[in-house]
């Protein structure tokens, strides 16, 4: 669900899609002195005929001027990062052109009166063309600096786009077959048990209005309430062929989920492994963090009546691994094995956590899977 944002909530998760990287970080400066010192050398050899002791010498005051000025640009724009953010990019590109193209001129200025102080006499003379020649290199650098960071962030805007729209389109895949599945359930129950039925098309009301508004990554806890509910409609039509087990043990509270990636593989669990069955079939729901990810594992009897698994199980699979992969890269893993009595599939991610909300919505989600 979505929460109202305050300002400071805005900008914090605004952050990272700022055009601009973020000084305050030390990887950020590491690269800019890097980045800093390369620009001195390159200005020292465009300017010098042979690299004799003059040369290193001025590569030495080139460099310590260049690096005055990128670490204190970097300072202000770290400083002023908040109230960049809210402004229009153009506009926050801007002003932060003019700020590094200030601190060239002022360091500029400032040369002279410091190499004066500090006595090195063939460096007296900084002459207002000089000054304009280092606004000038200044301007050009910075321009194509912030080119590049702008032309970057709307390279990662596009690329976020075109990954919500596929991530839209796997899971629009999903929910119409889990809705015909379940309006077939309450179909069944509505001449056998009309109370059940009726409850049923409750469980489905809220089940269906959480993942309705369910985008991209959702709570683990309310990915688990999702699932509850869905089986909680599975036990009306299986009855006491349909046993489920829950494990929690020691996920963190705020974990995150892609959405609606556990309900279809218990749904797989219990069309294929327990729907077959005329003896009562235990599914077991595992979830696990090892401190570097969460690890869920679902295990069900294996139907002998079914050669093979179903087209529909193996599409859901492939979406569900597809999504992941959109979402961590390679660092999710869904895998299944089966032997002759239990068929067990594995699916791990890297821990992802959102910001504390307490302990009501687990202790909320260990109540209802007590209670089931």
């Amino acid at each position: 669900m979505r929460h109202k944002k305050n300002n400071n909530s805005v900008t914090e998760e605004s952050a990272d899609d700022f055009f601009l990287p973020d000084f305050c970080s030390s990887q950020s400066l590491l690269m800019l002195v890097v980045a800093a010192e390369l620009l001195a050398l390159l200005l020292v050899l465009a300017g010098t005929e042979r690299f004799d002791a003059f040369a290193w010498d001025r590569l030495a005051l080139t460099s310590l001027m260049v690096q005055w000025i990128a670490l204190v640009s970097a300072l202000l724009l770290c400083k002023l990062r908040r109230p960049l953010m809210r402004l229009p990019s153009s506009t926050a590109a801007g002003l932060s052109f003019l700020l590094v193209v200030a601190m060239v001129a002022f360091f500029s200025w400032l040369a002279e009166p410091v190499l004066r102080f500090a006595r090195i006499a063939y460096f007296y003379s900084v002459s207002s063309q000089d000054i304009l020649r280092n606004v000038l290199i200044g301007a050009i650098v910075a321009g194509l600096i912030m080119r590049y960071f702008f032309l970057q962030e709307q390279l990662r805007a596009r690329q976020r786009t075109e990954l919500t729209a596929r991530l839209q389109a796997l899971q629009s895949r999903i929910r119409p077959h889990f809705l015909f599945n379940s309006m077939n359930i309450i179909a069944s129950l509505i001449h056998v048990d009309p109370d059940k039925a009726e409850q049923a098309v409750e469980d489905l009301s809220e089940l269906f209005r959480a993942s309705l508004k369910a985008e991209g990554e959702v709570g683990l806890n309310e990915e688990l309430e999702l699932c509850q509910h869905y089986v909680n409609i599975e036990k009306f039509r299986l009855g006491d062929r349909l046993q489920v087990e829950w494990q929690l043990n020691a996920v963190p509270e705020q974990v995150r989920i892609p959405a609606l990636t556990l309900q279809p593989l218990i749904e797989n669990a219990i069309y294929h492994g327990v729907e077959p069955r005329s003896e009562a079939s235990v599914v077991r729901i595992t979830v696990d963090y090892d401190g570097v990810d969460v690890n869920i594992i679902i295990t069900n009897p294996v139907a002998h009546a079914v050669a093979a698994p179903a087209r529909g199980n193996r599409m859901a699979l492939n979406n569900i691994r597809q999504r992941l992969q959109a979402h961590y890269g390679d660092t999710a893993k869904l895998t299944t094995h089966a032997d002759e009595l239990i068929h067990t599939t594995y699916l791990a991610y890297p821990l992802r956590l959102d910001r504390p909300q307490g302990m009501n919505g687990r202790a909320k989600l260990e109540e209802k899977v007590e209670g089931a």
